[in-house]
């Protein structure tokens, strides 16, 4: 319901993406595509756009049909790892998480498992006791099973989700499992998220709190 300017949510269970939700990624993700699409011959803007939000295989497959793309993915990834200059949380990330008990909350991300951690800890974020990354499934976003994956971690059904987001292949993943969708202006523009189907658009966490209710149950509010 829509109070004062605050949506106000009941749910069991909270399911956040990592880059661009949690943690600001983007200039070093943008490093080392950009590199890698100069040395190879593609338009940077091109696979940088489309390496948002999905496995790095994904891109690397659509770019590279041939190639040998697991030793191309070690590579990406060996990069992503040494490169974590400004690499930070965003607004009110530490603060929501902290607010949070942690079985109630996962992180469900396209980045492998090595270099999600990484991040994570570069960011100076808590590790979740519920992690999922592409290490861990057979279909990346924007197919439903991360969040399908991430929501049985969390013994609920996504339907009773709310899974965050910063790019339309999370908000379809998360749509395509059955969880409402809110999605963040820190990635990309706003129409965008709306288009991919974004139940909530807001600036950042710093928008969003919680409370826990008797039983477990999550009241979340939304300051829109």
């Amino acid at each position: 319901m829509l109070l004062c300017g605050v949506i106000q949510i009941s749910c069991q269970g909270l399911l956040f993406d990592l880059d661009g939700v949690l943690i600001n990624s983007t200039p070093a993700v943008a490093r080392v595509w950009t590199q890698w699409a100069l040395e190879r011959g593609f338009d940077p803007a091109e696979v940088v756009h489309k390496a948002h939000g999905r496995p790095s295989i994904a891109t690397i497959r659509d770019f590279l049909p041939h190639a040998d793309h697991l030793a191309e993915n070690k590579e990406v990834e060996r990069r992503e790892i040494e490169d974590l200059e400004g690499v930070v949380p965003l607004p009110g990330a530490h603060q929501l998480l902290a607010s949070l008990p942690l079985e109630a909350w996962a992180i469900v991300t396209s980045c492998t498992r090595p270099l999600a951690e990484v991040r994570v800890k570069a960011a100076g974020l808590p590790l979740p006791k519920h992690f999922l990354t592409s290490s861990e499934v057979t279909h990346g976003k924007p197919h439903p099973e991360p969040y399908l994956k991430g929501a049985a971690m969390l013994g609920v059904a996504a339907e009773r989700c709310v899974v965050f987001e910063d790019v339309p292949a999370g908000i379809r993943s998360g749509r395509e499992a059955g969880a409402k969708v809110v999605a963040f202006r820190t990635t990309i523009a706003e129409e965008a998220l709306r288009q991919a189907g974004a139940d909530w658009v807001l600036d950042n966490c710093g928008a969003v709190s919680c409370s826990v209710e008797t039983g477990g149950a999550l009241t979340l509010r939304l300051a829109v």
